[in-house]
């Protein structure tokens, strides 16, 4: 089984999407968690790309089904259709006026040349909201410009890139590190996206009218990492650093991460780790001089104190104290942590290739008083390709067996 759809505050939401990889599949996950109703176009045979990503498990028919795959199409239906074919534009454009939402996160002007434009869609549904989510936009600005990369593709790890924030995390005598922290750039969109189509659903109630929402990677990933332009513009430089403390430390099993950014924060260090001394320090009077006597000074101290303690001793005790800390954790740590099992922020999917230890899919990290969030029921996973083919088209275009034979046939729809 998927997950159910119908119940939650989107319940009623009806979103048609031409998706693909994370950066809009997120977003229309998130959307099916909280009750909509989403129906994934996928390419006939080959399905979305996300399908080939690797690792990979194999679905019951043995196709490869990639992580990027399964842990963004949680709760949704499949309908392979080949866009390209006339047949299946036409069956797409059918489809629409049964839908609130279109959404799509192709290359910049692909959806134009398949003839599925906003223009092309709100012609046969005025009242739908298009989504769109690219790596530099499709929509011009006020001024009628477009971005200059509007034609270059783009995964998670280019638009980190440009954002700066690469550069701003480098340490010095190392390269810029890629992917610091996985799929930034297409989370972070997924985002921005799922904010643009309730802010036009809520609009339309007013109005009664769709629009389309445009959604760049860059341009979120510049609203994720502010911290680059903003402290730039306010004079921080590799040689003048943000003056604070925030660095990981030793401890006898791991490392702990530890950020004082406040002077009384740095006295309740002084005291727990044996040196209240460093309160009347002048060495380490001023946050200059916490940066500038990190290593000789303080962590030396620091690592001292947690060399007996472990990760769980110490980041207790620092936080008891009012100090900001915690474990560098482990993948394994992070499965088995008391958190993510009491906030139910891990979704196990049974595997179909004969592996025993299941598929583990991040839970929804949005909680509502008024909506229960149990456990993903058992059974629940992603939609094989085309699973759901005969039956959308029959509910929703009326069409028969020597319909879908035909498309069948003509490779129009998933065989």
């Amino acid at each position: 089984m998927i997950a159910p759809v119908g119940a939650g505050p989107l319940a009623g939401v009806r979103v048609l999407a031409a998706e693909q990889m994370q950066a809009l599949p997120f977003a229309t996950q998130l959307l099916a968690r909280l009750g909509a109703d989403v129906v994934k176009v996928e390419h006939p045979t080959q399905g979305e790309s996300g399908r080939g990503a690797h690792p990979a498990m194999a679905d019951p028919e043995g196709r490869p089904v990639g992580a990027t795959f399964l842990r963004n199409n949680l709760g949704k239906r499949s309908v392979g259709i080949d866009l390209k074919a006339p047949e299946g534009r036409a069956l797409f454009l059918d489809l629409v006026p049964r839908f609130d939402v279109v959404a799509e996160n192709f290359k910049a002007g692909t959806m134009d040349r398949l003839g599925l434009s906003y223009a092309e869609v709100a012609e046969r549904h005025p009242g739908i909201v298009y989504v769109s989510v690219s790596g530099f936009g499709n929509a011009p600005s006020p001024e009628g410009a477009h971005s200059p990369y509007r034609e270059w593709p783009a995964y998670a790890s280019v638009v980190e890139a440009m954002s700066g924030v690469y550069e701003w995390a480098r340490r010095p005598g190392e390269p810029p590190r890629p992917n610091p922290v996985g799929a930034l750039g297409d989370i972070s969109s997924a985002l921005f996206a799922v904010i643009g189509i309730l802010a036009a659903l809520r609009e339309r109630e007013r109005s009664g009218e769709g629009q389309l929402v445009d959604v760049a990677m860059l341009d979120s990933l510049l609203a994720m990492t502010d911290v680059v332009t903003n402290m730039w513009a306010l004079g921080v430089r590799p040689d003048n650093p943000v003056q604070l403390i925030l660095d990981t430390f030793a401890a006898s099993d791991g490392y702990v991460v530890v950020q004082i950014a406040r002077e009384p924060q740095f006295v309740r260090l002084a005291e727990l780790v044996g040196h209240p001394a460093w309160a009347e320090d002048p060495r380490l009077r001023t946050r200059a001089g916490w940066v500038d006597h990190l290593d000789d000074i303080i962590r030396p101290a620091l690592e001292g104190w947690l060399a007996s303690r472990t990760r769980a001793e110490a980041t207790a005790d620092l936080s008891a104290a009012g100090i900001a800390a915690g474990s560098c954790s482990t993948a394994p740590e992070v499965i088995a942590d008391e958190h993510v099992a009491v906030r139910h922020m891990l979704v196990a999917m049974e595997r179909t290739d004969g592996v025993p230890d299941p598929v583990l899919v991040p839970g929804n990290p949005v909680k509502l008083s008024r909506l229960a969030d149990p456990p993903q029921p058992p059974g629940t996973r992603v939609p094989w390709l085309g699973e759901h083919t005969a039956r959308v088209l029959r509910d929703e275009l009326g069409l028969d067996d020597d319909d879908l034979a035909r498309l069948r046939g003509a490779g129009v729809i998933t065989p």
